[in-house]
């Protein structure tokens, strides 16, 4: 049996530069490349994502499954059109836990995070320019009742939630998130088909939502809540800022879960991708084949 880089002592590629979750294939269009898929994948999923709660509000059409299955092909379809060329991770808390714990090049967080954003946002304005009749007829003076289509509200702007358990609720579902996220796409781990991981995680987003979509509605990503808020937010939606009892909210979205990324990602680098065998190592089932 030949002996492996490791057996001999040596430190391979694969040691110093670990595939970069969540897509480890090489990738080669540069950053202008990267950003323009980042846009577009971000795009796709807030047009399926607030697309459908517009629909569920203002059109009085479907209910909370139906828009837990629409956010999941939402983030299905954004990571199919733009996970070749940028990872597609269409979420600035995924990528700076990828950056904090994945080697992800930090110089490139700042604009990933400008075009997810930009991204979010010009769809939020297609949905509004889209839903602007029904929504006038529903809610004409563009209020609270109808402002959780584009943003999220604590206890979804009717139960007796505060800010600090919405934001308890952002950090736990983000952390929830990444670690899959991470758990899902890691080479080395049992990642499906390659062709699979984007079926797999926009799953993993129709879980989040029907089991932590009540204190928050399930931001669990920035870019996702701060686009359209900032949409709804020039387009006659003077609170949008603010939640239900008149405070500001829109942080809370932001922060929980970047911290509920890096608390996620840590989980998982620390607590299972450490004793994975890495990149070079075989298994004694294959070694038994050489």
């Amino acid at each position: 049996m030949p002996k492996t880089a490791r057996a001999a002592g040596r430190t391979t590629a694969a040691d110093k530069n670990p595939p970069n979750l969540p897509s480890p294939a090489p990738r080669v269009p540069g950053l202008t490349g990267e950003l323009a898929a980042e846009f577009f994948g971000t795009f796709i999923l807030i047009l399926f994502g607030v697309g459908v709660v517009a629909q569920v509000v203002a059109g009085g059409i479907g209910d909370h499954d139906s828009i837990t299955w629409a956010w999941g092909f939402g983030v299905m379809l954004g990571i199919f059109a733009a996970g070749k060329i940028s990872g597609a991770h269409l979420n600035p808390a995924v990528t700076i836990a990828l950056a904090a714990y994945q080697g992800f090049s930090w110089a490139k967080v700042a604009p990933y995070i400008a075009a997810q954003t930009v991204g979010a946002f010009l769809a939020a304005l297609i949905v509004r320019w889209n839903y602007t009749d029904v929504i006038a007829a529903v809610d004409p003076g563009h209020t609270i009742a109808t402002q959780g289509i584009f943003s999220t509200l604590p206890g979804n702007g009717t139960l007796p939630v505060g800010q600090g358990g919405a934001l308890r609720d952002q950090i736990i579902g983000t952390a929830i998130l990444v670690f899959l996220v991470f758990a899902i796409t890691d080479s080395r781990n049992s990642p499906p088909l390659a062709n699979l991981t984007p079926l797999f995680v926009g799953l993993l987003v129709v879980a989040i939502g029907m089991a932590w979509g009540t204190l928050d509605g399930y931001a669990i990503n920035p870019a996702r809540d701060f686009g359209p808020r900032l949409a709804s937010f020039f387009t006659g939606y003077g609170t949008a800022m603010r939640d239900q009892n008149g405070d500001l909210f829109f942080w809370v979205p932001i922060v929980g879960p970047i911290i509920g990324g890096l608390v996620g990602g840590a989980l998982y680098k620390y607590g299972l991708q450490i004793f994975l065998p890495k990149a070079d190592e075989t298994t004694p089932a294959q070694a038994k084949e050489l």
